[in-house]
């Protein structure tokens, strides 16, 4: 019996609200597992649905533990899952553990792998890259909207926020492409896999909290300029704000979204002298 069998035996419905779009297809998924990185290593695993891809990575990894919102499935993944001893599910809201509840689930390092839906996405990035201390890498399933988003370059229309936030803390690309019609029901649109190494060593950073203050308060009005928003953001003094942005080699006119992450750490380095 097949898991979309068993979830229909079940009388499982989809449900809307936790943006239910299961993947059956175990090739497909197998592939995924395969540029992941995962063999012999402990797997938090975000959203397993049916458990078709948790008994993928349960194959290769050294434990399991899933974190699942619907306890409607509850019955489908004890099924799917009974022959799999390194598997362990827990129901509830992920955003709801701390970093040290979830973190106590494991001896050591551990990786990440998940299937987000759109209105949670960021918060669980940021969750675990603000919070983490022993995630090595989050290997993610995303709209592919917010794929490109997460691995834009700077001056493009995708590069955002979010984008030198985690490229400061770690290394993304995209390592697949997932047609919408690879999923269960059928989204309205496509999706891709985000490969996120966490790499702390990539910049010379003074302080994380105003380098982080500093990438919020660029990009928090768009169309204003970066004069403007770091006065807003950090209380400056026209004065002393056109200091910075001169050692900083930065036009006062000059937007976030023109900033590179680079710019942005040494532009933070600064702003932290003067705090």
């Amino acid at each position: 019996m097949s898991n979309l069998d068993i979830l229909n035996a079940h009388n499982f419905k989809f449900n809307k609200a936790y943006g239910q779009n299961f993947i059956f297809d175990t090739n497909f998924l197998k592939s995924i597992i395969d540029k992941s990185d995962i063999d012999g290593k402990d797997v938090l695993e975000i959203g397993p649905g049916a458990g078709t891809l948790t008994s993928i990575i349960a194959d290769t990894a050294n434990k399991v533990v899933s974190y699942e919102i619907d306890t409607n499935l509850k019955p489908i993944l004890e099924e799917n899952l009974k022959n799999y001893n390194n598997v362990e599910i827990k129901f509830g809201d992920i955003m709801k553990f701390s970093i040290e509840d979830i973190e106590s689930n494991f001896d050591g390092n551990y990786v990440m792998v998940a299937n987000l839906p759109y209105y949670i996405t960021t918060p669980i990035i940021f969750k675990f890259l603000e919070n983490a201390t022993r995630l090595t890498s989050m290997i993610i399933m995303v709209q592919l909207e917010v794929a490109e988003r997460l691995v834009a370059k700077a001056g493009t229309k995708d590069y955002g926020a979010i984008t030198p936030a985690i490229d400061y803390r770690a290394d993304a690309k995209i390592i697949k492409k997932v047609n919408r019609t690879m999923f269960t029901p059928v989204p309205n649109v496509d999706s891709a896999i985000v490969k996120i190494d966490f790499n702390n060593k990539k910049f010379d950073i003074k302080n994380t909290k105003v380098l982080d203050d500093t990438i919020k308060s660029v990009f928090a009005m768009r169309r204003k300029t970066i004069e403007n928003n770091l006065k807003t953001s950090f209380r400056l003094s026209s004065e002393i704000v056109n200091e910075i942005i001169a050692k900083a080699n930065i036009k006062p006119s000059s937007r976030g979204e023109t900033l590179n992450t680079q710019q942005l750490v040494e532009l933070a380095n600064i702003i932290n002298d003067y705090l």
